[in-house]
């Protein structure tokens, strides 16, 4: 699971780091992004340009937006079994940048954050689905998920899921036109030993 994230950068610092066009001057840097919030998606692996999207997927088809509050993470295992993600798996993956995710653990009944990243990477990508969504007045909304899979040793002991980070290797080829096979090779857990985490103080 993933409900929270940040970017610890500057927009400037994001493009360097992963290689990207422009960032959209509404996303909001240097804080948490949660459901419900705008966060930063790249949809087109040509221009590379950051957008603001609604986390919680909202598929096409939906009556209205409540659905996305269960939707802002989509399980790598069930993409192609469910009608919610098939078409988005197949058809409209994306990037989510981020510079690291937060868990709690519950500790003599009180519930700690933990920040999680990747060692030597200011910021990386998690693997995504979008979706275009418009209500019966015309508003559009571009929605997103973040894709989880099982939780690799270092997390485990936090929580049985973890976000799919892909690596500098396949994160473009994510985006790319690939056999639904390959695809699913690169939904995985990330290397325990490129991670690190540290307790968040709170006080």
């Amino acid at each position: 699971m993933c409900g929270r994230f940040t970017i610890m950068i500057q927009p400037e610092m994001l493009q360097l780091e992963l290689d990207l066009g422009s960032v959209s001057p509404s996303l909001v840097f240097m804080k948490d992004f949660y459901p419900g919030s705008g966060i930063p998606v790249v949809v087109d692996a040509a221009q590379r340009n950051v957008e603001v999207f609604y986390w919680g997927l909202v598929p096409s088809w939906a009556k209205d937006i409540s659905i996305s509050r269960k939707m802002f993470n989509a399980r790598s295992e069930t993409l192609l079994e469910k009608p919610s993600y098939r078409t988005s798996f197949l058809r409209r993956r994306c990037l989510i940048p981020a510079s690291g995710f937060y868990e709690w653990k519950n500790t003599n009944g009180k519930k700690i954050p933990y920040y999680f990243s990747v060692k030597n990477q200011n910021a990386f990508t998690f693997a995504g689905l979008w979706e275009y969504w418009m209500d019966a007045s015309g508003n559009e909304l571009y929605s997103a998920t973040i894709i989880t899979c099982p939780a690799n040793p270092l997390i485990q002991s936090y929580h049985d899921r973890m976000p799919v980070i892909l690596n500098q290797e396949n994160r473009w080829k994510w985006m790319e036109d690939r056999s639904t096979a390959e695809l699913s090779s690169f939904l995985r857990p990330y290397e325990s030993d490129q991670m690190f985490v540290q307790k968040v103080q709170t006080e």
